[in-house]
């Protein structure tokens, strides 16, 4: 887990906690430069970013964690703060616990990490999806068929090839600016 606040006192308290709660503290980190190399790097399982003094410093550390999209954050707090959680919410949390619910923060972590496991599921799935689509556009215009036969193509083939359809997807979607533009029309040499 990665913990991350401005304030050094904040840190001795919280990443005890954590580790009473089980997890291993991989990285504090205090300087919003620093946080997303290290998340990059260390590939936490959770973050948690405390507000510490300035809630611009902590909603930094936030964005540079989203960015890296390694783990889901959470955001702790020591006091209530609905508007610091709005502007955390739109930068890309996944939850909020505070210093009043410590017996709470497991259960709280345990529901990021599935969220975030369905997260990525559904990211993959897209982008799957746009893979298949678009190898399916490609086919079409090679081919000139339409939507029903080139999805076809790709499921038959899939089967006689004992290929997964994503991947063959895929392999249409690399390869196919290496295919003449136009099917029986060969480039000259």
């Amino acid at each position: 887990m990665l913990i991350a606040n401005e304030r050094k006192d904040r840190l001795a308290i919280v990443a005890p906690i954590v580790v009473a709660l089980g997890h291993e503290v991989i990285a504090r980190e205090i300087d919003v430069e620093d946080v997303g190399p290290v998340t990059a790097r260390e590939r936490p399982d959770v973050a948690l970013v405390g507000l510490g003094e300035s809630s611009e410093h902590a909603l930094s550390l936030i964005e540079k964690i989203v960015r890296e999209a390694a783990c889901p954050v959470i955001v702790l707090l020591h006091a209530p703060d609905p508007e610091f959680v709005k502007e955390a919410s739109k930068r890309g949390v996944f939850a909020h616990i505070s210093d009043d619910d410590v017996e709470d923060w497991q259960s709280s972590i345990d529901i990021v990490l599935r969220r975030f496991a369905e997260y990525h599921d559904l990211r993959g799935a897209f982008g799957r999806r746009a893979t298949i689509e678009r190898a399916k556009g490609i086919l079409m215009e090679r081919h000139a068929i339409n939507e029903e036969n080139a999805f076809e193509m790709l499921r038959e083939h899939s089967r006689t090839a004992n290929r997964k359809l994503i991947d063959l997807a895929t392999a249409v979607v690399d390869g196919h600016r290496l295919l003449p533009k136009h099917a029986g029309r060969p480039k000259p040499p």
